[in-house]
């Protein structure tokens, strides 16, 4: 791993995805497909993969602190995770690897899987930055109160969460936490810790399938460097959020995600194959 200043930013970055997690509960996964492709040159295909790890793994490690603090709903975490890990492994272990490397053409511009896979990982940046920038005044839930399941929404909600997962690497924190706080009923906070261990199973599980498939080209330096990075940023992220407006944070990510996903959406476009490498 050659220390350039790109190289640089991209350590630099690595921390904020962790910290991200940390401090709202989500966000890091929108981070770390464009820290990959544009700071540390990955292939946007491979970068999805790698993604997977570093979110699941971070995830995984940001849970344990939910769960002891009794922030995370165990029953509706397999509900809603069954569905959604078994489209992950599905969509990586089959989907993914059927995505012809040239989908089309329009004249002699070729569009490409991985320029495919960068702008439907931008559509969902922006998806994602409207939701986080809305200003949500919405009564906090009673935890006390009956809990009612919607099956089968919980079901649907888990398995498209979990093809997109595939598709894009992320880990769907912003689609996820919605839903439980909707269909189970769960409390914004418990919501947060619930959607975390969610996302560290779907993730994992998901990312074994590339394991099986692309082993040999995985560069495990750099996927481990990441991913340490990123587990520090979470507990820089624990800590910070006791001291921090958790509201007015995630509003300022959602703008920086917005104009994060606006960005690759026009670089994508006008320089098709720039971030392929």
């Amino acid at each position: 791993m050659a220390f350039d200043l790109l190289t640089i930013f991209g350590l630099f970055a690595s921390t904020l995805i962790g910290i991200s997690l940390g401090l709202i509960g989500g966000g890091g996964s929108i981070l770390t497909v464009p820290v990959l492709v544009y700071l540390f040159k990955v292939d946007p295909v491979l970068a999805t993969a790698y993604s997977l790890f570093i979110v699941g793994l971070s995830s995984l490690v940001g849970a344990f602190p939910k769960y002891r603090s009794g922030m995370i709903d165990l029953k509706t975490a397999i509900v809603f995770g069954i569905p959604s890990i078994i489209a992950v492994f599905v969509t990586r272990k089959v989907l993914v690897p059927a995505i012809p490397n040239t989908i089309f053409s329009i004249g002699d511009l070729p569009f490409t899987k991985a320029l495919a896979m960068m702008l439907l990982f931008a559509i969902l940046m922006v998806a994602a930055s409207v939701s986080m920038i809305r200003d949500k005044k919405k009564e906090e839930l009673d935890s006390t109160a009956p809990r009612v399941f919607n099956y089968p929404m919980i079901l649907l909600e888990g398995s498209v969460v979990g093809v997109l997962t595939g598709l894009v690497g992320a880990g769907g924190g912003f689609l996820i936490i919605p839903a439980l706080v909707m269909l189970s009923k769960l409390p914004m906070k418990q919501a947060v810790g619930t959607s975390l261990l969610i996302i560290a199973a779907k993730s994992l599980i998901g990312f074994t399938g590339d394991v099986l498939e692309n082993s040999d080209k995985m560069d495990w330096t750099l996927l481990g460097v990441v991913t340490i990075l990123a587990i520090i940023g979470i507990f820089i992220g624990n800590q910070l959020s006791k001291k921090i407006d958790g509201a007015a944070l995630k509003k300022g990510f959602g703008w920086f995600v917005l104009v994060m996903g606006l960005y690759i959406i026009i670089k994508e476009l006008a320089f098709p194959g720039a971030s392929s490498h």
